[in-house]
């Protein structure tokens, strides 16, 4: 097979949202879970309905780089492995974890309290960097994108998968 056309995870990413206290929980949750210090989001623009106003902290998120696979497995395992083709995009695909009591190895935090939370999983291509880079930045062409079938059976080879 050509190396080039190889599919791998670039990252998996875990998202929260919530103000105020939701948002601390959130964002003690992230650290139990990964081990590592959340980015929290700010928002740019006024949502009355929602209470939103500008440089208001809304969300925080965590990305993992090493050790993805396992991590991505966990959260696998709390859905059933199964994932719906609607969740699928180009490069990613997304879903929901509505409780995080369901994940292996996981306690009941009692300041925390019941919490769900996203998972974003981001698929690269090697040659992918020359579009990224600040120097000398290229453009990759179609093909080099993964669509959705791709996608589908990666993770099928890969995790087991069932898409419904």
């Amino acid at each position: 097979m050509n190396k080039m056309r190889e599919i791998k995870i670039e990252k998996v990413i875990f998202g929260v949202g919530g103000t105020g206290d939701n948002l601390e929980k959130g964002v003690k949750l992230l650290k139990i879970l990964t081990g590592k210090k959340p980015a929290k989001m700010i928002s740019n623009r006024r949502i009355p309905s929602l209470g939103v106003r500008p440089k208001l902290e809304v969300g925080a998120i965590v990305t993992i780089r090493k050790n993805a696979e396992k991590l991505l497995k966990k959260m696998l395992i709390t859905i059933d492995n199964r994932l719906k083709k609607k969740q699928i995009s180009e490069n990613n695909f997304s879903f929901g974890i509505p409780e995080y009591i369901e994940i292996p190895d996981i306690e009941y935090q009692r300041e925390i309290g019941i919490m769900g939370f996203d998972v974003t999983v981001v698929f690269a291509r090697a040659g992918k960097r020359i579009k990224i880079k600040k120097i000398k930045k290229g453009k990759i062409p179609k093909r080099q994108m993964i669509t959705k079938e791709e996608i589908i059976k990666f993770m099928e080879d890969n995790f087991q998968t069932e898409f419904i």
